[in-house]
């Protein structure tokens, strides 16, 4: 039969019911046309079949479950977060008179230092203690200790205050800076302080949902702001504005959720409020490109001080390049990864005295691993070394030559120097 015939009726027949419809009352018409147009287009079922038969079933999750899961975690976060104020004396700067010709001949006074004219100059009067900066952190524990960035309390000549996020202010005193990565850690004289939920960086995943919470610019308390985790094992050259210092940090998080200046310190959290990092560097000039340091870094330095009073960093004490692929064939390297022991104008590949110069490391030495874990772009040598603590023995495989070799380090600790 010609398919334009079959059409035809097809059309025709439908125009017929239709039409019947009509004749009929309003409401049972529009409940025979909504019965037709279901029986011909019959609306997708949560369970359906795929084109083999096999049943599959659909999930739908409305939007508003995941702006309530941000809404939580926020809530969950927010009371812990606080406000890290940075205060310094500064000299009070003021016009005083002075006379530019009393070293000079009585004559000359008499010529030019006479009818009354006043002469001033810019001199000190006093100082003045006013706040310079601010950042964030957030409570790890209730007796008042206070995770935040190293670059946040740098400065050993100014004075810290802590603004909780119920109002209260507290003076602050730096227990300790990790001399290995952008971390340190105060402590304020309170009890009974909400404290933070530390997640695992270690299971995030590229994608997932990050939430940045801080004194954005030192002046908006608890800014909220949300995205994705947009990279994993990123390797950054960050620089602190006050000081002109720069700090080399590995294996951090990049997320595009709004990190400004003021939010270092701060938590980074996924959706269950949970702490995955530490808000501490953004990128000059690109849109919301940041970065956070995992939260299993500073779980150590947490432990340490509270335990000690002090951060204790293991260290190896050399250089590094990490050897890449296209490393490796510009410098006819037998390996494509590994650390390649090189000194720059910092100093020698290997250190003088150290745990690394006692094991026997030299420099053009390439360690391939550290307790059997290899070395490449997703684990540093920096960041293996630091998951062990000071007086730990670590076993090396190193790439010297044509010869392999396998090296016992006793690491010690890392001087602030």
């Amino acid at each position: 039969m010609d398919k334009k015939f079959v059409l035809t009726v097809f059309a025709a027949a439908l125009a017929g019911v239709v039409v019947g419809s009509l004749l009929v009352a309003p409401a049972a018409s529009a409940g025979l046309l909504q019965d037709l147009w279901g029986k011909i287009f019959p609306a997708p079922s949560a369970n359906t079949q795929n084109l083999t038969g096999e049943q599959k079933t659909v999930s739908y999750s409305p939007t508003i479950d995941y702006e309530q899961a941000v809404v939580r975690a926020v809530e969950t976060a927010s009371p812990s977060v606080v406000s890290i104020i940075i205060s310094k004396y500064l000299p009070i700067i003021a016009q005083c008179p002075y006379n530019p010709f009393q070293d000079s001949p009585p004559e000359f006074k008499d010529l030019f230092g006479s009818g009354g004219t006043q002469f001033y100059t810019q001199c000190q009067k006093g100082s003045k203690l006013q706040e310079v900066g601010g950042g964030s952190g957030f409570v790890v524990s209730a007796d008042g200790l206070i995770l935040t960035n190293k670059h946040v309390v740098e400065d050993t000549k100014a004075e810290y205050t802590v603004l909780t996020n119920d109002g209260k202010k507290y003076t602050a005193k730096v227990l300790a800076r990790d001399p290995a990565q952008d971390l340190a850690i105060v402590k304020i004289e309170a009890t009974g302080l909400p404290v933070t939920t530390l997640g695992d960086s270690d299971s995030i995943k590229l994608g997932q949902t990050a939430i940045a919470i801080g004194n954005a610019l030192g002046e908006f308390r608890n800014t909220v702001s949300v995205g994705v985790v947009s990279g994993l094992a990123r390797t950054i050259t960050a620089g602190g504005l006050s000081s002109g210092s720069s700090e080399t940090l590995d294996n951090v998080i990049q997320t595009d959720a709004a990190i400004n200046p003021g939010n270092s310190g701060g938590p980074l959290l996924n959706l269950k409020g949970e702490v995955i990092g530490i808000d501490t560097a953004v990128v000059s000039g690109a849109q919301n490109i940041g970065f956070a340091i995992p939260i299993n870094r500073a779980k150590k330095d947490i432990r340490s001080v509270a335990a000690s009073g002090t951060i204790k960093s293991a260290y190896l004490g050399v250089r590094y390049v990490l050897v890449t692929p296209d490393l490796a064939n510009s410098n006819k390297l037998s390996v494509d990864y590994g650390a390649l022991l090189k000194g720059d104008q910092g100093g020698a590949a290997v250190q003088s005295g150290s745990p690394a110069a006692k094991a026997g490391l030299k420099e053009g030495d390439i360690i391939l691993e550290v307790n059997g874990t290899k070395v490449d772009d997703g684990h540093t040598l920096g960041s293996l070394i630091q998951q062990y603590n000071v007086g730990d023995v670590i076993t090396l495989k190193v790439q010297r030559g044509g010869d392999t070799l396998t090296l016992s380090v006793t690491l010690a600790e890392r001087t602030t120097s």
